[in-house]
């Protein structure tokens, strides 16, 4: 009896020690780091449900720290974030969470950060070069993004083909950068070959802006029948210039977007489709990730494994899409139509 125990007990202890071996955090709850949160500026709908995802994760962390949440003026961006980023070091806040609009301008201020012991994570938008960032939460694989916005360019402007442009955010976001140009190179299959990506335009974020940006597209391209904009406050903006002037049989919108700000376009067919992550959950891995490089719970190294309460496991890999620099995929897409998108919407 006693040796068929053994039997048992052997391959359930070897796969216990397998496990350890393999270094999966679960996070030691109520260490005390002081974190900032800073979007690329205040006042967009996705950046505010980020830091709700990161609030819940604090609070279930049970961080006695503080969480602030510190973003420039869409004017301002750039500066505002170096400067917010230099306070934060200054002030010995144990780490922050930057979706960065500044591209590798804000480098010196995160190499500066690094030196001071401060941990600096990035999300939603990296730092290009990857210098003075230890870590990069992804939303989805940058690469992937360049092929949901082909495909879904492909989808709506049908196998006749025809003339589409992109309305970005800002020349210096390298999320948008990185999405724009692996869409290009999507562009290069053959199936694609029909649709023609004739401009490209920034909007830099501004509702207004980008409205105005949409509506100097149609004049500069008279034949247009897309407008790809891959950020929320552009989407919605083109889409409302489109529905405002009365021309969404003629051009429509597509990209990635909100569905509670997107509904009545998808519904009436200006936007018959967009995609997008969930950007609470965003919010709440950046924050678990960097709660455990703050307290030194992980390393942050390639193949370094942790578990991020409710949404699990994740490994940090290197970036692929990036020379240098490490990051935390989360995913997935999710592709809005007038079947899912009332119910997201919600």
């Amino acid at each position: 009896m006693f040796y068929r125990k053994m039997i048992t007990l052997v391959p359930l202890f070897a796969m216990l020690i397998g496990s350890m071996a393999m270094g999966h955090t679960i996070a030691n709850k109520g260490q005390r780091a002081d974190l900032v949160l800073m979007p690329k500026f205040l006042g967009i709908l996705v950046f505010d449900q980020a830091n709700k995802g990161a609030k819940e994760a604090h609070s279930e962390l049970k961080n006695p720290g503080k969480l602030l949440f510190l973003g420039p003026t869409p004017e301002n961006s750039v500066a505002g974030q170096i400067e917010i980023l230099t306070t934060a070091t200054t002030q010995g806040q144990d780490g922050i969470m930057i979706s960065n609009n500044a591209g590798d301008q804000i480098v010196p201020a995160a190499r500066k950060a690094r030196a001071k012991g401060m941990t600096v994570v990035t999300w939603d938008s990296p730092i290009p070069s990857s210098d003075g960032e230890q870590l990069f939460i992804a939303q989805v694989d940058f690469n992937e993004t360049g092929t949901v916005m082909a495909d879904m360019a492909l989808r709506i402007i049908g196998p006749s083909g025809g003339e589409f442009a992109v309305l970005s955010a800002s020349p210096d976001a390298s999320n948008q950068n990185a999405w724009n140009a692996a869409m290009k190179e999507a562009l290069k299959a053959p199936k694609y070959s029909k649709i023609k990506l004739v401009d490209l335009v920034f909007g830099d974020d501004q509702s207004e802006k980008s409205y105005n940006q949409a509506l100097a597209l149609l004049d500069k391209h008279p034949n247009l029948k897309l407008i790809m904009a891959p950020t929320t406050v552009g989407i919605a903006a083109a889409a409302k210039a489109m529905q405002d002037e009365g021309l969404c049989d003629k051009v429509k919108v597509s990209g990635l977007g909100l569905p509670a700000e997107m509904v009545s376009y998808t519904m009436n067919g200006c936007a018959p489709e967009f995609a997008l992550w969930s950007f609470v959950d965003l919010g709440y891995l950046s924050y678990y990730a960097t709660y455990l490089l703050a307290t030194k719970q992980i390393e942050g190294i390639a193949g370094e494994t942790f578990k991020a309460g409710r949404l699990g496991y994740y490994t940090i890999e290197k970036d692929p899409t990036r020379d240098k620099g490490l990051r935390v995929m989360m995913g997935p897409f999710t592709v809005y139509n007038k079947d899912n998108v009332e119910a997201s919407a919600k």
